[in-house]
């Protein structure tokens, strides 16, 4: 992708584990690499097509200057979210803060911290079959738009579908929605976990009823296999429910596991199912 790079930025800041570093204050050395597409703005020579990189060294200034950070890795963290959260059109930014008067008893250089963060794409399942069902998915939607890490891009229609595995129980409402995220995947795990709990999920049957369901499907094309973590959805193959609203929303997402786009599993799902 294309790049705007703002090189060795000086700003005078107030960070360091001593209490002196937060007191004198020193100067940090910013270098922020902005990963974007230029296309249109080399294009048409028009300012509203790309990111204007002297307002992105004022936010840079303004992060840096905000708080009093002990460590540099923190500032560089929150400078990397905030320029992701407010420019649409910045997909991914490489941060790296130098800090050359660093309290170290030899001769040296600089000490430096270089990150890299991106927008994640993720794809998530909601459900439910008690009470209101299509309160508790728009519910859903709102709370994952309320967190400044998130936005959601797609939702698909809301579908009833047949409960999915052998406890008798109503039916379902279920739908899929694409978002955007900064969370890594663990994090949105237990972002979503909490917005279920403050549904009233409570996880007393397996396939069992509930209030509200929220499964991540896809992230990225990432293959997580963790204890209480499996990305892509270990079951979401076999499941109608969830092949078919997100087929609605993004037919062309990849499956990294069996090389597939969801439009390809979802056939071959309906033809096992006339079976």
């Amino acid at each position: 992708m294309d790049k705007i790079v703002i090189k060795d930025l000086e700003v005078f800041a107030y960070h360091g584990v001593f209490e002196e570093e937060k007191k004198k204050g020193q100067t940090f050395i910013i270098t922020a690499e902005l990963a974007l597409d230029l296309r249109d703005a080399g294009m048409t020579d028009a300012l509203e097509q790309t990111v204007n990189y002297a307002e992105v060294c004022d936010l840079i200034s303004e992060v840096m200057l905000e708080e009093k950070y002990n460590l540099i890795e923190a500032a560089a963290e929150n400078i990397a979210n905030t320029i992701l959260i407010k420019y649409d059109k910045i997909k991914s930014v490489r941060i790296v803060i130098s800090k050359p008067e660093a309290p170290i008893s030899m001769s040296f250089d600089t000490v430096y911290v270089d990150i890299e963060r991106k927008k994640n794409i993720a794809y998530l399942s909601i459900g439910s079959n008690i009470g209101d069902k299509e309160g508790y998915l728009d519910y859903a939607v709102d709370q994952l738009n309320k967190d400044e890490y998130i936005r959601v891009n797609k939702i698909s229609s809301y579908i009833e579908t047949e409960p999915y595995g052998d406890v008798e129980q109503e039916n379902f409402l279920n739908a899929c929605l694409e978002i955007e995220t900064l969370y890594s995947p663990t994090e949105l795990l237990s972002v979503i976990n909490d917005i279920e709990q403050s549904a009233g999920r409570k996880r007393l049957v397996h396939w069992g009823p509930r209030t509200l369901d929220i499964d991540i499907l896809l992230y990225n094309k990432d293959i997580i296999m963790e204890e209480n973590l499996k990305i892509p959805h270990a079951d979401m193959t076999n499941r109608q429910f969830v092949l078919e609203p997100l087929c609605e929303i993004a037919p062309f997402a990849y499956h990294p596991v069996y090389n597939k786009r969801v439009i390809e599993l979802f056939d071959i799902l309906k033809e096992k199912n006339k079976e």
